[in-house]
């Protein structure tokens, strides 16, 4: 076989009810031996990844011992909670709904984002939308830096460089929201005897796409070793409904509408997960130009952005770090 042809999409392809199969008792081995919960609350954003798992734990323990949670705010898509009611409808699990709107604006968040905005774009005001960007990866800068761009009330945009000071005030601003919901998942844990389900697929796991004690804090995290483009394979399986499937995948964060690949990865998923599983292979840059239809050089820049973000991401995995240990035998 060409060496610059075995690398192809067909390597992501799973047997998707042995995976399912292997997940579900997974879930059921962790909760009852080594959590010690009664169920599982989870977080449903209408998206692929939430929709899965909530689907995979409903099979695992049953639809009664699945809570969903709502949880909008002012900025968030309409989309999103039609698609979130669609397959807590579908799965019939009882669902809550928190709009976390009020907690957002007492911690300050969207005026700790907004000033930070207005440090380089002073015009930016109430009634201005926002969302922050990368370059082209593929095409760009060698070293790509952030941008935020701001649509005034009349629909013009416009595209600013941030400043670090700027970028990291946006983003920490904009934390309050993953790092708000997941209070509020444990609230409903706490008061139930429940576990909290993560949701993030091996790409968001691996590249740190989640928020440090927000959407990145969970009990457990059953789909973190599926690429994403499994995590589809899996959603077919699960009859999970059309419309999701085939929904672009967002970040919902910010007041304008984003793709994940514009805020964070800078390549559609279904490319970006043979770029990582290469990586993760230790395949040459050349096999995986030849299997997403990148060049060379983009496929080595593709990689350099890999394990930059790794670098950059790796505290977000870590516990937190003690002078001695503090454990004790066991008895």
């Amino acid at each position: 076989m060409n060496a610059l042809t075995r690398l192809s999409p067909e390597v992501l392809e799973i047997d998707a009810p042995k995976v399912a199969e292997h997940i579900e008792s997974s879930i059921r081995d962790c909760l009852h031996h080594q959590l010690k919960r009664k169920g599982v609350v989870l977080g449903l954003s209408g998206g692929i990844d939430s929709s899965v798992a909530a689907a995979l734990c409903v099979r695992a323990l049953g639809a009664d011992r699945v809570l969903g949670l709502f949880m909008p705010e002012a900025e968030s898509s309409p989309e999103t909670m039609h698609l979130a009611r669609l397959v807590a409808d579908t799965l019939g699990i009882e669902t809550v709904l928190e709009d976390i709107t009020p907690i957002l604006r007492a911690a300050g968040c969207y005026r700790r984002r907004d000033d930070a905005i207005r440090r380089i774009v002073p015009e930016y005001v109430e009634g201005h939308k926002c969302k922050i960007v990368l370059p082209n990866l593929l095409n760009g800068p060698t070293y790509p830096y952030y941008s935020v761009v701001v649509q005034s009330p009349q629909g013009a945009q416009t595209r600013t460089r941030l400043t670090a000071e700027a970028f990291l005030g946006i983003v920490a601003a904009s934390n309050f929201k993953q790092r708000t919901r997941k209070m509020i998942e444990y609230y409903h844990a706490d008061r139930l005897n429940y576990a909290v389900v993560g949701t993030p697929n091996r790409l968001e796991y691996d590249q740190g796409f989640f928020v440090k004690n927000g959407d990145g804090a969970a009990d457990l995290k059953p789909i973190a070793h599926l690429y994403k483009t499994q995590v589809y394979l899996l959603a077919k399986y699960l009859n999970i409904p059309r419309e999701i499937q085939q929904r672009q995948p967002t970040t919902d964060t910010y007041s304008l509408d984003q793709s994940q690949e514009e805020f964070y990865f800078a390549l559609p998923y279904d490319k970006m997960d043979l770029c990582l599983y290469a990586r993760n292979q230790g395949l040459p840059a050349i096999e995986a130009g030849a299997a997403t239809g990148l060049t060379v050089e983009q496929a080595e820049r593709i990689y350099r952005f890999i394990d930059s973000k790794r670098n950059a991401t790796r505290y977000l995995h870590m516990n937190p770090f003690l002078v001695e240990s503090v454990f004790r035998a066991a008895s």
